[in-house]
């Protein structure tokens, strides 16, 4: 193979070109995470690009945190951890004072047509169908998060065949397990908003109680969008910190 046919527009830089087609074969599965990619060498020999270009590009996804350099071992496909995302801001403790990681459940998983804001999120069509499925948090007897989520059927078809109590606590390594699809970083967008009667209901708070809403859109490796997803957390649960230097 030689330069040329790395990528489809030809009016990119050739590194640019090779980071996408180094994406491609990490979204396809081909490369997985926590597996080295090919040396720099055999990089260069496999696309008949100059060492230089095969060391921008994988400078470029290093820099972005897709890529890993280990000394000794090579290059890897970085596996983000998204364990602690929610917890940045809200902190479950028990009476000891010890963190607690929430519990998950799932109360409903199905099909619907795709709403418009879910299409403009996950860059779909007007005629393709979501899996949407709604997920309650809890600590203890205390329900702590209410989600909403949705995911392009046509991906993650899988998920339907799957008992709703056999779901993990955490969805993008099950995500990989059940469909191959490999979750590689995320948007999320923070606002407030006053707890509705579902809300309320659902979180065990009082109707027009304050709530903190996490919109987050999940994307491949590829940036293909695989997950839209509405997280709605009491706001007396909710601390904001940050480190400023």
């Amino acid at each position: 193979m030689n330069g040329l046919k790395l990528g489809s527009d030809q009016r990119l830089p050739l590194y640019q070109r090779l980071r996408d087609e180094i994406l491609a074969k990490i979204a396809s599965g081909e490369w997985r995470p926590g597996e080295p990619i090919p040396t720099e060498a055999e990089l260069t020999k496999t696309y008949n690009v100059a060492i230089g270009t095969v060391r921008k590009a994988v400078d470029t996804l290093v820099v972005d945190g897709l890529l890993q350099r280990s000394q000794g071992r090579g290059t890897y496909v970085r596996r983000p951890d998204f364990n602690s995302s929610l917890f940045r801001f809200f902190r479950q403790t028990n009476s000891s004072g010890e963190h607690q990681v929430p519990q998950s459940r799932i109360v409903t998983l199905g099909l619907e047509p795709a709403p418009q804001t879910v299409i403009n999120a996950l860059k779909l069509s007007a005629s393709d169908t979501v899996i949407r499925m709604q997920r309650v948090r809890t600590s203890g007897e205390r329900a702590i998060f209410t989600e909403v989520i949705w995911l392009p059927a046509s991906r993650f078809a899988k998920l339907l065949e799957v008992d709703p109590q056999d779901f993990g606590n955490l969805l993008y390594p099950f995500y990989e397990q059940q469909c191959g699809q490999l979750v590689a970083s995320a948007k999320e967008t923070l606002t407030v908003e006053l707890a509705d009667a579902q809300t309320s209901a659902a979180l065990g708070i009082d109707s027009g109680k304050p709530v903190v809403v996490i919109e987050r859109t999940a994307l491949s490796y590829d940036n293909t969008p695989l997950e839209y997803r509405i997280s709605r957390g009491a706001a007396d649960t909710f601390r904001y910190q940050i480190e400023i230097s």
